[in-house]
């Protein structure tokens, strides 16, 4: 089973999992690199799934769809190009050989969904799209607080060494306002030269690691001490007995850093 993530606009990936002659991808935002990939490796694209409806996830849906005759799986309750089969945390599934769940994961948006499978004598991977990030999480447009704690606190219930294919190369920038919120924490000072000097040869830093990110992500961390007083510093009216809360006031933050 192998892994490409596939560049796309200014920082997304579009990742591209395949065995043998079969293919499947998620989030095409944008059909050309994903048909340049297909040619070069000479694969037949047999799945395209979906996390959410934004149009840097779905935009080259149609054409790809349309072109290689693809089935196309996505959230129960989001608006995306038709058709679509529809999936929920009740949804099993069979690609590539392999078993797949659906985790339901709102918060980014109402709908977000993640794809998680375990390869055979592979690591997981996990697809979350942008529920979770190298360092960081995605922006409430649609969700609440709450919720993205809760979608958090779900991944982070997945084998630790599951892959971690987040949907965007932030990993740099998130990294950097986790510095501010822990200062401390050496394993995030360690992961933050490692991850820059990869971002300096043009190289991903993706996929992380569920155990890097329980170790570094201040948004999976909303319960340690240092993480809640520096909540507390940028708004002191946090109610640090609730760790959504502190999820709250990081997001104001890092949005406004």
């Amino acid at each position: 089973m192998n892994l490409l993530p596939l560049p796309a606009f200014s920082d997304n990936y579009i990742w591209l999992l395949h065995k043998g002659k079969q293919a499947l991808v998620v989030d095409p935002g944008d059909a050309a690199p994903v048909q340049a990939a297909l040619q070069a490796l000479q694969l037949q694209l047999q799945a395209i799934l979906v996390t959410h409806h934004h149009a840097d996830h779905v935009g080259g849906v149609d054409a790809l769809r349309d072109a290689t005759g693809a089935l196309v799986y996505g959230p129960a309750f989001e608006v995306l190009p038709e058709p679509v089969v529809r999936v929920d945390a009740a949804t099993q599934l069979h690609l590539l050989g392999m078993p797949w769940r659906v985790l339901e994961v709102p918060g980014h948006t109402a709908g977000h969904i993640a794809w998680y499978c375990e390869p055979a004598d592979q690591a997981p991977i996990l697809f979350c799209g942008d529920t979770l990030f190298s360092g960081g999480c995605g922006r409430l447009f649609e969700g609440t607080a709450e919720q993205m704690h809760a979608s958090l606190q779900q991944l982070a219930q997945l084998p630790q060494n599951t892959r971690v294919a987040c949907a965007h190369e932030y990993t740099v920038s998130n990294l950097k306002f986790a510095c501010e919120v822990e200062p401390s924490n050496t394993a995030l000072l360690q992961y933050r030269a490692h991850c820059e000097a990869l971002r300096q040869q043009q190289r991903p830093t993706l996929p992380s690691t569920l155990a890097q990110e329980l170790a570094i992500n201040p948004f999976l961390r909303c319960d340690v001490k240092q993480v809640v007083q520096s909540a507390l510093r940028f708004r002191p009216d946090t109610q640090t007995e609730q760790p959504a809360s502190v999820l709250a006031t990081l997001r104001e933050w890092k949005n406004a850093f």
